[in-house]
């Protein structure tokens, strides 16, 4: 079984919170929102028919621009993306060496 909607709203919320970007994630019948200070996000679910695409992501950008959501394949690539997008903090990196 894949992830509901529920346990993708609490996953985004926790990563507003490690990315330092304040926001709201409110679940709406055809998506999910993501409301911060750079605009509204919005996620899909992609149809199974269209494996190896899982999801979509729209940005504010890309909304006003009149273009297509993004596809991605996982919900790794969705949030990579959304991160990016976003301009969230990437987190501490193991460094090794000098």
């Amino acid at each position: 079984m894949g992830m509901t909607d529920a346990q993708l709203r609490a996953l985004l919320l926790d990563c507003l919170v490690l990315w330092e970007v304040p926001g709201q994630v409110t679940v709406r019948s055809a998506d999910i929102a993501i409301e911060c200070g750079a605009g509204t996000f919005l996620v899909t679910r992609a149809d199974p028919a269209m494996r190896p695409v899982r999801w979509f992501y729209q940005t504010p950008e890309r909304m006003a621009a009149g273009r297509p959501p993004r596809p991605v394949p996982s919900v790794v690539a969705l949030l990579s993306a959304l991160r990016n997008a976003m301009g969230g903090a990437g987190g501490d990196r193991l460094r090794i060496g000098g």
